[in-house]
């Protein structure tokens, strides 16, 4: 079985999609694959998903929308547990749970030093996403889960990014970060990342220029400043610090094409073939 909530709400019995019937059936359904394999009440059923206003047969409702699941999901996947209902699945089932281990999986690579295999790994865990998490449902379980699940894929798509920087991509990123930027205004991280894009870029200026907005919009709209690093970042642009350059070795790579750089592999496979032993 696959089942996704990265998404519009899919599940796939291995041979097709599963039809799953009318919208609180599947925001029952939705709401029991957040927590999979783990029971949920009846009482937390109710209120996640109808919040204050709880019709007085919501009990029986709750029940009828599980018995007719279990007609159209395979047998055993959804089981009754006291006090109330679980989703039985292969942890990997759930594309939530393989979205943070591929995530997991890169923040341990860009800890370790290792920007091309996180790049990879965090690529493959934002191709899981189809759209934004739980946005068909209006229950109240929805709203503060799908903030929760939207802040992990923005979480992981910084985590990208910084690889990206690492790599030497940067002249590449100034575009898509700033769009997130203005999108997300007030999120520092995203404003560092574009600060070092575009000082890495040659556009130093631009670089110094946007601390000064974003310095502007903290104080305008939360009465605060920016961050202590993000001060130092700043300071150190302004002084030209080398260490915010790239490695000389990343940039000789950067600049190398890709077919001369097989090109030169090749070569010094040769003359290792061709040297006496």
């Amino acid at each position: 079985m696959d089942a996704r909530l990265l998404g519009p709400l899919e599940l796939d019995d291995g041979r097709a999609p599963i039809s799953l019937g009318p919208p609180r059936q599947r925001a029952l359904l939705a709401r029991l694959l957040l927590d999979a394999n783990r029971t949920v009440s009846i009482d937390r059923l109710v209120e996640d998903l109808w919040g204050a206003d709880v019709p007085s047969a919501a009990v029986k409702m709750v029940q009828i929308h599980v018995s007719k699941l279990r007609k159209v999901l395979p047998a055993g996947v959804l089981v009754t547990r006291s006090p109330g209902y679980a989703v039985e699945i292969p942890p990997d089932a759930l594309d939530v749970v393989r979205f943070e281990r591929l995530r997991d999986q890169g923040t341990a690579a860009l800890a370790g030093g290792s920007a091309a295999e996180a790049a990879e790994r965090l690529r493959d865990a934002l191709a899981l996403w189809r759209g934004p998490a739980l946005a068909e449902f209006d229950e109240p379980f929805a709203a503060a889960e799908s903030g929760r699940i939207e802040e992990l894929r923005l979480a992981c798509v910084e985590e990208r990014i910084d690889a990206d920087l690492a790599l030497g991509r940067h002249a590449t990123l100034v575009g898509e970060l700033d769009a997130l930027a203005t999108r997300d205004p007030l999120r520092e991280r995203l404003r560092r990342q574009l600060m070092v894009a575009l000082y890495r870029s040659g556009r130093h200026a631009e670089a110094l220029a946007g601390f000064r907005e974003f310095r502007q919009m903290l104080s305008t709209e939360l009465g605060i400043e920016p961050s202590t690093a993000l001060r130092e970042l700043e300071r150190r642009m302004l002084q030209q610090d080398p260490a915010l350059d790239l490695p000389t070795a990343d940039r000789r790579l950067r600049h190398v094409r890709p077919d001369r750089w097989t090109s030169a592999r090749r070569v010094r496979r040769g003359r290792c073939a061709s040297t006496p032993h």
